[in-house]
Order: structure tokens, then C-alpha cells, then sequence
């Protein structure tokens, strides 16, 4: 038995072995010269990029459950990358950074991916040179990018010009955001410049196991004392759960697949509208699951307080059930997602009864305004489901902002130039309806469902509408309890617990005559008929007809919508 040891190999031992004539089929060879020393020459450095590394660089890639940069991109598509720059650097080896053009369901798409298995990925002056280049033709050819980032940051021994390279990627990929959509996954360990750039894009896509982060455990521990691991300080659940991460995924494949799902849904460009996806689903496709959902809610024994879960509403609308939710781990209170109404590209925003009774916080308001300014840019219509008792008060909120999270929501729902339709679903109260994309801030089309509750206050409205006779119902309670105490003293009971027993019926009495009031209220005010009475809803729907109705009222507005990059005055925003 064998001693030496077995190196491992990538190569198939009984591949035949690869030999490159330049010569032409059917040629017979001659003597061999200058030009075919030129051509071997050429074909080598065409190969650098990707077999100029070593086997062991490529295991340890694959040791730590990560791709190489090639083999993320064949899961990007089939077809052969066109790239660019091939040997970008003084060792002709692409300088650790991968950039072309693909080919993906018949879309260009501009991409970028950082090689680790080369100096880690990292950036220096020229590469990040290569990467502005790239931003810039992604812009003025209107195409969108997709970014594989696996960097450790910048090349320390290239000193301040690593950090002018990302200077300069920084400022190409920010003058072509609204311009071209960009989505970017986060691969490996990123921190500084690593995680900077990626968040300049679109969207961003995060699997397990992944890191980034304006610093790595290490630089925490040293500046602040602080023992934390890369997954509770720059992990998908911290960067899922803040919003900083748009989705979270199990790992690279899912990643990969998620962006070029994600890229189905949005256009090349400002200028025109997301690709139109023709459909074998009818759109006069009766829903009869949200009337099963919403006749299971309300008649269980909590009646219309009873909280159900949106997304099931939206599934029934969309093509073949089919939606792509964005941010999904952050703020469930409000549900943000793409989704196609008989072919066309639609943006839902709903909020979601099942998480906080819907409430709009300051997590739902910034997410809310961040898909909204989307959508607006890009020429995708829109869809609202409104459910809400309004935004959510406390200490906590006002701390953390709510006025000015609500102020950006707001903005941006006057902002939409793009089709948009409100559809009350149920609740409907006081300033979040008046911020809430109806007919005053813009809406082109605002429907009801016969459910629905459209009032000024919710249930507490009662003290200001019936003040009278609540004043006079507690001020009687006295005088009850006093007749009550009289009686049941009469009648031989001793005289405490003739109080106790006395105060507890007139309390009894008290709640049930509430109740009757609450009761009163919600018919009388907590309905549609004064918003349609006075225009604020334009017509109420069935919830068996809500797929035909929204479908064919957005096929209206979209008939008379010409896409187009935004003119109009840029307003003030946080």
C-alpha cells in the first residue's frame, strides 16, 4: 500500500485530453510559426481569468459551502457570460473581479461578481475602475444589474486607492439608481466598502451563513470590548428583520434563483413598463377563497375584530396564485409584494390584520414608502388593500419617530404617477385612511368590499358621537347602586354585601348598555354608505369579483399610461 499522499483533483481522470489546434478543419498542418504562437498565447489569456487559480484556492471555497464566481453565474443562466475586461490588472487575471453581460431569458442583464479565490475578492484602484465602467454601460444602455458580492473590502496593500476604487464604484452605481434596477446577493464575508456598495442597489439578497456589515466581530472586539458572532451582528436575521436585507434566503442557489425571480418582476429601465406575461388564468376568475376567509372571520365570535392573514387575499388575485413577496421577515403588519393581474406587473401594498391588527408602525411606514418610491420609479401600477385602525401609538413609536416615518409613507403615496387602485377591505379609520392612497392623495380608483368600516374614530368614536347619553348612563350608575343597596338591605342582606352585590349589577347593566351603543355605532357609522354617499368610494365589489374587477379596471388605466422616466420636481423625503 501506498504511502504518498493523494492530492485531490477537479480533473476527470479519463476525460481525454484537451488539446487547442489553430488550425482550420480539414487544414493540413504545416509548419508552425509566429502566428500560432500568437494565437496559443491569446487562448491562454483568455483562460486566465479562470483556470489561473488553484485547485486548492477552489476547495477552500467549496470547504466553506460557497460557489465559485463562474459557478454562480452558469445558475444565472446557461448561456456563455460575454465578458468584459477579462484581464483587467498587472497579473492579466481579471484583478479579482468578474464583469459582464448576460444572457437571461432573453434579457441583457449587466453583472459583476467578486472572485474570492483571487486576493479575496477584495477592491483596489482598477478594479473598482472596471466596476464604475460597468454601472455606467448598465445605464446608458438601460439594462439591469445583477451583483454577486463576496469581498473583504478593500486591498490593503493598494492603500488609499482601494479606497478611491470604491469611491468611484460608489458613484457610478448611485447615478444610475432610478435609472436601471439592481439586485445584489451577499456571498461569503463582507464588511466596510463590501456592504456600502451591494446596499446602493435595488434590492438585496441574503443567505444563510453569509455576513456583512460596516465591521466584522474582530474590529468590535478590539473598539468596543464586545464579544458578538458574525450571525447576531450582521447576519439575515439582523439584516432581514431591519430592512437592510430585502429577502433572506437557505443558501447561494436560492439566492441566485431569487434574484432572477425577482428579475421577472421588474423592467430594464425607467423608461419603459415590467415585461407583460401572457396568462392562461381567466381574469373573470371568480374568488370564492376570500369570501370563504372573510365569512369564517367575521362570523366567528369575534365578528369583524377578528384578524386574518392578507397575503391570502392577494394569492387569490394574482395569476395562478403566484405573488413575490419583498421583506417578508420585517414589519408583517403590512404586506409589500409583486405580483401579475392578468400579465401585467402589479405592486401590492396591504396591511395584514394577522400582525398588530394591521396598525401602521414605523418599520410598516418606512417599508411601505421604500416599495412605494419603487414602484413609482420604475412604471409599475399599484394596488393598496387597506385594513388598518391606524398607526400605532405609544412611547416606543413616538421615540423612534412615527410622525416623521408616517410624514415618508405619506410623501410617498402623493408621489405615484404610476396606475393605482385602493381596495377597502374592513377597517379604514381616521389618519391612516386620509393618508392611505385615497381618492384626495391621488388614487385613480378607490373600491370597497361591502365589509367595509370607514369612520373618522373606530369603536372609541361612540364617546364623541353619543356623549350625551353615555353621560347620562354613568351618571346614573350612582343612583342605581343606591337603589340597589336599599333593595337588597330591605330584603335581610347585610349592608356590605348588598354594595358589592349592587355595584356589580349596575356595572353589569353598565357594559351591556356600552356594548348596545358600540353596537349602534358600527351600524350607523363604522360602514361604507357615507363614503359613498359622498364619493369617497367610487362603487362597493363582491369579494367573489374582486380578481375581474381589479384586472379589468387596471387594464383601463394601463391602456392610457405612457411609461416614462420621472419629470416631475423631485420633493423633500427622509
Amino acid at each position: 500500500m501506498s504511502k504518498k499522499a493523494i492530492k485531490p483533483s477537479l480533473k476527470n481522470p479519463f476525460a481525454p485530453q484537451e488539446t487547442v489546434e489553430f488550425t482550420i478543419p480539414g487544414e493540413i498542418p504545416g509548419k508552425k510559426g509566429g502566428y500560432e504562437e500568437a494565437m496559443k498565447e491569446g487562448h491562454d489569456l483568455i483562460q486566465r481569468p479562470i483556470k489561473s487559480v488553484s485547485i486548492a484556492q477552489i476547495e477552500k471555497q467549496h470547504f466553506k459551502k460557497r460557489m465559485t464566481v463562474w459557478e454562480r453565474i452558469k445558475v444565472l443562466t446557461e448561456k456563455e457570460p460575454n465578458v468584459l475586461f477579462q484581464n483587467w490588472g498587472k497579473n492579466l487575471d481579471g484583478a479579482s473581479l468578474v464583469t459582464g453581460i448576460l444572457n437571461v431569458n432573453g434579457r441583457d442583464v449587466a453583472l459583476y461578481g467578486h472572485d474570492f479565490t483571487v486576493r479575496a475578492g477584495s477592491i483596489d484602484a482598477t478594479n473598482g475602475r472596471k466596476l464604475a465602467l460597468l454601472f455606467q454601460m448598465a445605464g446608458e444602455k438601460g439594462i439591469p444589474v445583477i451583483g454577486m458580492n463576496d469581498s473583504a473590502g478593500a486591498f490593503v496593500p493598494a492603500g488609499v486607492g482601494g479606497l478611491d476604487g470604491y469611491a468611484e464604484a460608489f458613484t457610478a452605481l448611485r447615478k444610475i439608481s432610478g435609472v436601471v434596477p439592481s439586485i445584489m446577493c451577499m456571498f461569503g464575508f463582507n464588511a466596510g466598502g463590501g456592504s456600502y456598495l451591494p446596499r446602493q442597489g435595488s434590492f438585496v439578497i441574503q443567505p444563510n451563513d453569509t455576513f456583512f456589515g460596516l465591521a466584522g466581530p474582530g474590529v468590535v472586539k478590539s473598539v468596543l470590548g464586545e464579544d458578538v458572532t458574525p450571525e447576531d451582528l450582521g447576519g439575515p436575521k439582523v439584516h432581514g428583520g431591519s430592512g437592510v436585507a430585502d429577502l433572506t434566503v437557505e443558501d447561494e442557489v436560492g439566492a441566485l434563483r431569487s434574484a432572477l425571480q425577482l428579475l421577472s418582476y421588474v423592467p430594464d429601465n425607467n423608461s419603459v413598463m415590467a415585461r407583460f406575461q401572457k396568462t392562461s388564468d381567466p381574469l373573470d376568475r371568480k374568488t370564492w377563497e376570500i369570501n370563504t376567509l372573510l365569512k369564517k372571520a367575521f362570523n366567528s365570535p369575534t365578528g369583524f375584530n377578528t384578524p386574518f392573514d392578507v397575503s391570502i387575499m392577494i394569492q387569490q388575485i394574482c395569476d395562478h396564485g403566484d405573488y413575490f413577496e419583498m421583506q417578508p421577515d420585517r414589519a408583517r403588519e403590512a404586506v409589500t409584494a409583486f405580483g401579475r393581474l392578468g400579465g401585467n406587473v402589479v405592486g401590492f401594498v396591504a396591511n395584514n390584520s394577522a400582525v398588530a391588527s394591521g396598525q401602521i408602525s414605523v418599520d410598516s411606514a418606512y417599508k411601505i414608502a421604500r416599495f412605494n418610491r419603487f414602484c413609482n420609479i420604475y412604471n409599475i401600477p399599484m394596488i393598496f388593500m387597506e385594513d388598518t385602525t391606524g398607526f400605532l401609538p405609544g412611547r416606543e413609536q413616538e421615540s423612534r419617530g412615527i410622525v416623521q416615518a408616517g410624514r415618508a409613507m405619506l410623501d410617498s403615496i402623493v408621489d405615484i404617477r404610476t396606475p393605482r387602485i385602493l381596495l377597502i377591505i374592513r377597517n379604514a379609520y381616521g389618519g391612516a385612511y386620509a393618508s392611505y392612497n385615497n381618492y384626495p392623495t391621488g388614487a385613480d380608483l378607490v373600491l370597497a368590499l361591502p365589509t367595509t368600516r370607514l369612520a373618522v374614530m373606530g369603536p372609541a368614536g361612540k364617546e364623541f358621537v353619543y356623549k350625551d347619553e353615555l353621560r347620562k348612563l354613568r351618571g346614573a350608575v350612582k343612583d342605581k347602586v343606591k337603589s340597589g343597596v336599599q333593595e337588597r338591605v330591605a330584603a335581610g342582606m347585610d349592608a356590605g354585601e348588598a354594595t358589592k352585590d349592587a355595584e356589580k349589577d349596575v356595572a353589569d347593566w353598565l357594559r351591556i348598555e356600552e356594548a348596545a351603543l358600540n353596537l349602534r355605532y358600527e351600524k350607523e357609522l363604522m360602514n361604507p354608505k357615507e363614503g359613498l354617499a359622498l364619493g369617497s368610494i367610487s362603487s362597493l365589489v363582491m369579494p367573489t369579483d374582486l380578481r375581474k374587477v381589479l384586472g379589468e379596471n387596471m387594464n383601463f388605466l394601463l391602456r392610457h399610461y405612457k411609461p416614462g422616466p420621472m419629470q416631475a420636481i423631485q420633493r423633500e423625503f427622509h
